[in-house]
This record gives C-alpha cells, structure tokens and sequence, in this order.
C-alpha cells in the first residue's frame, strides 16, 4: 500500500526548505491519478494551513509538453501562501521562476462529489465572484519534467504563491473571456500577452472540468473556495527585484514585487 503520509512529510519538508528531491520513494509514490491526489491531500492536512483554493496546471497542450503530462492536473492553493494585490513574493531557491497571469473564480456554493458531470451551467451558477490572479508557481522536484502527473499531482501540481485579487467590481458575466486579452508588464515593458482561448478553450470550460475532476477525486469544492484556471499567457521569467504587473483590460490590473 502507497505510503501518502510519508510522501506528504517528504514534500513538505523539501516545500519548508526550498530544496528538492528526484522522485518520492517507491514505498511512498503514487502510482496513478487518483493515488496522487490522495497524496495531495495529506499533504494539505500536514501542512497545518487551511485549504484557501484550488489551481489547474497545464491547460495549454505547450504547457502539458513542457512538464511531459497528457492532460490538466490540478492542485491546492494553501491559505499561507496566498498573498494580496500589490504583495512582494520571496522567489528565494524556486526553480521555476516565472510568473503567470490567471483568472480565478471563487465559488458562493458548495458543488458536492457527485457520479455524474456537472454541466457548465451548474457549474457558473455556483461562482460567484470573478478574481485577477498572478501565480508564482515552484516544484519539490530537481526535475519536474521527468516525474510523471501523478508525482506532480501529489506536489499540489506545482503549487507555490499565488497573488490573488479582490472580486472583479465591473460587469464579466457577458463578456467572452475566451477572447479576452490578458498582457503581462515586466518593470513596465509589456513581455507576453494572450487570451484565455489559452485555458482549453475558454476558461469557463477549464473550470468545469476542474469541478468535475475535483468531484472524481478531491470529494467537491466547497463555498468560499477559489480556483484559478490556467495562464492566459507564455510564463514570464522573473528574478529578484522585478515588478510585475498584469493588464487584464476592463476587469483592471494586478501586480506584486519579486524578492
């Protein structure tokens, strides 16, 4: 039997330190999806932090190449390391090193696990707020490319900071946020920019499956709790001293300080 107790002290000690390990240990590595998230989910319960969010990693195809997955994973967002608009984010040892621009919904009802999908519908009727997001995500593996989704998932999918807006105060509802462009400044020169056709389409449809895979293996989501969907753009590269500021149009900007 897998040991997720023992990968989640292992991951969080390597979180805790910002050092890094090439793979759990057989005893204690999942060996499927499903396996990975119950490994993530010990590792919420050991970290002492209450559960603030969700995240998906990987909704593009070039981001499901870039760390060797055959589809989104999805992860927690820990309360401790959520930061608000305007924060400075410790870079300190991350290895990834790159900010991402993100919607993020927060959820006005619970969506309990169910046997059968959640439709989009059901889904948009449970949000009710709309939230500007830079991610500064990080991984416990010296190389997270080789490990597999569901190593990745138990490492909470690459979680790390995440800077988070308050709700949206413009009207969004109508707008189509697939076509929405998103621009990412770096020390007040734009660096990338994208639309959120980059989340599988439409970031309403990214947070559909994030429900319906939360409902298969994470027991549903709950009021009160976010998801932020994916990067509308290319990851930016930053280091200490940067200011980063994302541009999502008429919903307003966001913006923290690499340290």
């Amino acid at each position: 039997m897998t040991d997720h107790a023992a990968a989640a002290d292992l991951l969080l000690k390597n979180w805790a330190a910002t050092t890094r390990i090439a793979a759990l240990p057989e005893a204690a590595r999942p060996k499927s999806r499903g396996e990975g998230y119950e490994a993530a989910a010990a590792v919420a319960r050991q970290s002492g932090s209450a559960v603030a969010g969700w995240k998906i990693a990987a909704t593009s195809e070039a981001g499901q190449k870039h760390i060797n997955v055959d589809g989104p994973i999805i992860g927690r967002i820990l309360k401790s390391r959520l930061l608000p608009d305007g924060s400075s984010v410790t870079l300190g040892d991350n290895i990834m090193r790159v900010a991402e621009a993100e919607f993020a919904f927060g959820f006005a009802k619970d969506l309990a696990a169910r046997a059968t999908p959640y439709t989009q519908d059901e889904v948009l009727d449970a949000v009710g707020s709309l939230h500007l997001s830079i991610e500064v995500p990080d991984s416990r593996y010296v190389d997270f490319t080789k490990v597999g989704a569901a190593q990745l998932i138990a490492d909470t999918a690459c979680a790390s900071w995440l800077v988070l807006g308050p709700a949206v105060d413009r009207p969004w509802h109508d707008l189509d946020l697939s076509s929405h462009v998103v621009k990412g400044l770096l020390n007040g020169a734009v660096k990338a920019e994208g639309t959120g056709k980059a989340v599988l389409g439409d970031p309403r449809k990214a947070l559909t499956w994030f429900v319906n895979e939360a409902s298969t293996y994470c027991g549903g989501v709950k009021a009160g709790q976010f998801v932020t969907t994916g990067t509308c753009i290319v990851p930016m590269a930053v280091t200490p001293g940067d200011a980063v500021t994302i541009d999502y149009g008429v919903l307003g900007t966001i913006s923290c300080r690499i340290a």
